[in-house]
């Protein structure tokens, strides 16, 4: 019997962008085997509106009224699911940089192998693959599955990478904790790949590519240097160390 699967961009101010997005999913195989919500997180320049125009084709959205993080948008779409009797959640991004059609290669491993998260990572033994970033953010999605790696005793290759899968039971072990104000930016992500690591959960990695749509079209990110790295960074220290749990 084929699972129950809710696919999750989360978005915040990306009119532009996230309306290709939308068309790609659409144009994909994936509607006829998972359903699309869209967390709208707070956005305030059209992005609200353009989302509504695709209601009529099956697009699905909660807005919050205002900017909570993107760990707290991620924390609403793994509720919905929960709420709603899906089994598999798919996290993308709402800024184009995910491939709808490789959708499959992160649900295969949970579908058919019983794996709990499946991680995609732009640089599983490919080349080329992890689109025209900055230098930069080449340097930083290095750095952290290196950090990750040393901290863990497990190898992984991308650790940054918000397209992944997860089987939504993972959410009922007490030990996972995901409301906790400090996960509600970028510290959410790390925070449940470390869980499920640490705790003995099966996981994989599996091969995707990253896009970066062109500058003009409204930046590669909307991370702010320093703040939003330390962000990332800090669940793996906090864990580590047992500052939080």
């Amino acid at each position: 019997m084929t699972p129950k699967i809710l696919v999750v961009p989360v978005a915040y101010n990306e009119k532009v962008k996230l309306g290709n997005v939308i068309e790609r999913f659409l144009r994909s195989r994936m509607p006829s085997q998972a359903d699309y919500l869209i967390v709208d997180d707070g956005s305030d320049d059209g992005t609200t509106e353009m989302i509504a125009s695709f209601k009529d084709r099956g697009v699905k959205t909660i807005i919050h009224p205002l900017r909570r993080g993107v760990g707290a948008a991620i924390r609403t779409g793994i509720e919905y699911a929960r709420n709603n009797g899906y089994e598999i959640i798919v996290i993308m991004a709402g800024n184009d940089k995910d491939n709808p059609e490789e959708i499959p290669q992160l649900l295969g491993p949970v579908i058919d192998e019983g794996c709990d998260l499946v991680q995609g990572s732009r640089y599983l033994g490919k080349v080329g693959s992890g689109g025209q970033m900055p230098f930069y953010r080449k340097f930083a999605t290095r750095l952290h599955p290196f950090v990750f790696s040393l901290f863990t005793g497990r190898r992984l290759t991308d650790t940054t990478n918000g397209f992944r899968a997860i089987r939504l039971g993972l959410f009922d072990d007490q030990r996972i904790n995901l409301n906790q104000d400090w996960l509600n930016t970028y510290e959410l992500e790390p925070y449940i790949l470390w869980k499920v690591i640490t705790l003995g959960y099966k996981y994989k990695e599996a091969f995707v590519t990253k896009i970066y749509p062109p500058k003009k079209l409204g930046g590669y990110t909307k991370m702010v240097p320093i703040v939003s790295w330390w962000s990332i960074l800090r669940p793996l220290f906090y864990l580590r160390l047992g500052i939080k749990k």
